[in-house]
């Protein structure tokens, strides 16, 4: 076993530990530091249920090597809420009942949270292809749709157009 000393933030706290050079991310963040939002499914990068931002670009880490994450920013499930209020992907995946048994929730909420944060405008079958890479074992996709399209929504913010960072 060949271990590295990495050092990177999560949800804006920088860490510095010891790995595994063969260590999955999604080892480290679940066995080590706790992070149980990301949930370990598949294991080999077709579920998304263990996605996360990486320097605000969605990775399955269960296919990215916990070295490649070092000097990196890694945002998770549990980041996202601000001083107990949930963000506005959060907001409207529970607003859509967009959860049923939760398992793959928080992958379709960081991937959305990603589109979000992009400024982009993203049609119905754009968000289809963008959330492709999940899968909700309860094949609730109907209410997870209209989840993200309301996220994806421009909204109103004091006077003008959200550009996407607003988390209302």
């Amino acid at each position: 076993m060949q271990l590295k000393k990495i050092t990177f933030k999560i949800n804006s706290k920088e860490i510095t530990i010891e790995v595994d050079v063969r260590e999955s991310l999604l080892d480290v963040l679940r066995n080590k530091l706790h992070m149980t939002g990301v949930k370990k499914g598949c294991s080999v990068g077709e579920c998304g249920a263990c996605t996360v931002l990486i320097d605000n670009v969605a990775f399955d880490t269960c296919i990215y090597l916990a070295v490649w994450a070092d000097g990196k920013e890694i945002r998770t499930i549990e980041g996202e809420a601000k001083e107990g209020k949930l963000s506005k992907v959060q907001q409207s995946f529970l607003d859509e009942a967009a959860v049923q048994c939760g398992f793959c929730t928080p992958g379709f909420v960081m991937s959305t949270t990603e589109m979000l944060e992009s400024g982009k405008v993203f049609s119905k079958e754009q968000i289809k292809k963008e959330l492709s890479g999940h899968m909700c074992r309860c094949t609730g996709y109907h209410n997870i749709m209209l989840a993200a399209e309301k996220a994806l929504q421009p909204a109103k913010e004091h006077g003008s157009e959200c550009t996407g960072k607003c988390h209302k």
